[in-house]
């Protein structure tokens, strides 16, 4: 994978793009795509965004967001756009099969592919240029970097700077998190000459649910919540059972895993939800736990020190068990 500077100069005359991210879209990966696909259609780039599922209502207010094609949707339509573009960017993933059913047809474009992300381990043989730094508190920090970087100040506006300030302030816990640097706040002042209305958006991510999420929030933390205090852990497992009946849609659960972290001692929170397909995990800590070891080496997962996610195809049942294993042997060796 070269330096992503070397396509600055690519990018000076007009070109098909199509920008992607993982599958169920983050206010990150969703703000992100959004910032870039703003700022190349600014230059005079044919640009479009496609997801590769559906994501959540309170990410469909962001500028732009109207114009992201559903892959699973519209697999058709974006089957023709992907056949014919120069460029393909890989925003807030670094592995192809974080894209759910379109991995094989992205590994088999013949078009240049750009990779911009901040979890470790990339596979860096799938990418042509690209950037990965796991010190970036979020993939909306680095698109600014990217636009600063390429002589496109210029071209900032405020549908720009409200989609990187959604992003990195999802990504950073509301500036909360370790990975909240000078850098971020320096990128923040910049975002906030544009008039943008930031209790607004911290409005339109953090409280515009229904009331059937506060009632199932209440339910998996009284009936789902273990506490394991001989290891410091939490963990939550969701039946789908729980899913159809508080009518659990995408994003409903966003922000769930974090909720076990602020009970005294606790140093790591897993959850455990059981999807239609798979079981898919989400694990989160404070400091000394490696959520990315611990996910990679037993959930076919990874991410960040303190945030990573995971999947299994094994029954909720022997998910429990086989984490309550993994964390045994895993604690031992630290």
């Amino acid at each position: 994978m070269e330096q992503i500077n070397y396509i600055y100069d690519q990018l000076k005359s007009p070109q098909a793009i199509a920008i992607t991210m993982h599958q169920k879209p983050d206010p990150d990966a969703m703000g992100s795509s959004l910032a870039l696909f703003h700022y190349l259609k600014k230059l005079g780039h044919q640009v479009t965004v496609i997801s590769p599922t559906n994501w959540a209502d309170f990410l469909k207010w962001m500028p732009g967001c109207n114009e992201v094609i559903d892959f699973e949707s519209n697999k058709v339509v974006a089957e023709k756009i992907l056949s014919n573009i120069d460029f393909l960017f890989c925003l807030d993933y670094n592995n192809f099969s974080r894209t759910r059913y379109m991995e094989q047809l992205l590994i088999n474009l013949s078009c240049k592919k750009i990779l911009i992300d901040h979890h470790r381990e990339p596979h860096t043989e799938s990418f042509d240029y690209g950037i990965s730094d796991y010190t970036k508190s979020s993939t909306a920090e680095m698109i600014f970097d990217f636009i600063m970087e390429s002589g496109g100040e210029q071209y900032l506006d405020k549908d720009i700077a409200v989609s990187l300030y959604a992003g990195v302030m999802a990504d950073t816990g509301s500036f909360r998190f370790s990975s909240t640097t000078s850098n971020v706040h320096l990128m923040v002042a910049k975002l906030k000459t544009f008039n943008i209305d930031h209790p607004k958006i911290h409005t339109a991510v953090y409280d515009n649910f229904l009331e059937n999420r506060l009632r199932f929030i209440g339910h998996v933390l009284s009936n789902r919540m273990e506490v394991l205090y001989e290891y410091n852990v939490a963990i939550i497992a969701i039946p789908k059972a729980d899913i159809i009946k508080f009518h659990i849609k995408t994003g409903d659960t966003e922000g769930l895993v974090n909720y076990p972290l602020s009970i005294q001692g606790i140093e790591m929170a897993a959850l455990l939800i059981d999807r239609d397909e798979e079981r898919k995990w989400s694990f989160r800590s404070k400091e000394t736990f490696d959520c990315n070891s611990f996910a990679r080496k037993y959930f076919q997962g990874g991410g960040h020190y303190n945030a990573s996610g995971g999947r299994s195809t094994f029954s909720i049942e022997d998910n429990i068990k086989q984490f309550k294993q993994a964390l045994k042997e895993f604690t031992s060796k630290q």
